[in-house]
């Protein structure tokens, strides 16, 4: 589906995550949530978490990526207790990356809630948008992935 995707973005413990070193010939999933501390963000990165392994087990790296600073997603990823998921903050420049996938809602100063996969050369081959209000179902994002 066109050029491969490669950026780096400083995660919730302030550590750069530079997505062609991360990923390692894994398929990445980038999890986009409009901000963090509220409720429908937090079960789709509760849901991630929750599912850590089976996405390891099947070769994908998760990641959830807002336009939160560093510092507001470790507070938030603390109150939730998540351990493995690596929260990205895509804050400056502001929504870039979400911009540069056309997912960032200009007016709004957010990402898009939306799912995004790479395959292992970093292409994306699957993508959805969900509305604001509504959690993404991962059992879909794990079909999708499964039929790669």
């Amino acid at each position: 589906m066109g050029e491969a995707i490669d950026f780096e973005l400083r995660d919730h413990h302030n550590e750069v995550l530079a997505l062609s070193g991360e990923s390692k010939g894994r398929k990445v999933l980038l999890s986009f949530h409009p901000l963090a501390w509220t409720p429908v963000c937090r079960k789709q990165m509760m849901d991630l978490e929750a599912s850590f392994e089976e996405l390891e087990s099947l070769g994908v790296l998760a990641v959830g990526i807002s336009v939160d600073a560093w510092p507001s997603k470790h507070a938030w990823a603390r109150e939730m207790g998540t351990r493995r998921l690596r929260l990205l903050s895509d804050f400056w420049p502001h929504g870039a990356v979400a911009g540069s996938l056309g997912l960032f809602r200009e007016r709004d100063g957010i990402s898009e809630r939306a799912n995004v996969l790479l395959d292992e050369r970093l292409r994306e081959v699957w993508r959805k948008v969900y509305p604001i209000s509504e959690a993404p179902d991962l059992r879909e994002v794990l079909e999708a992935i499964r039929g790669l």
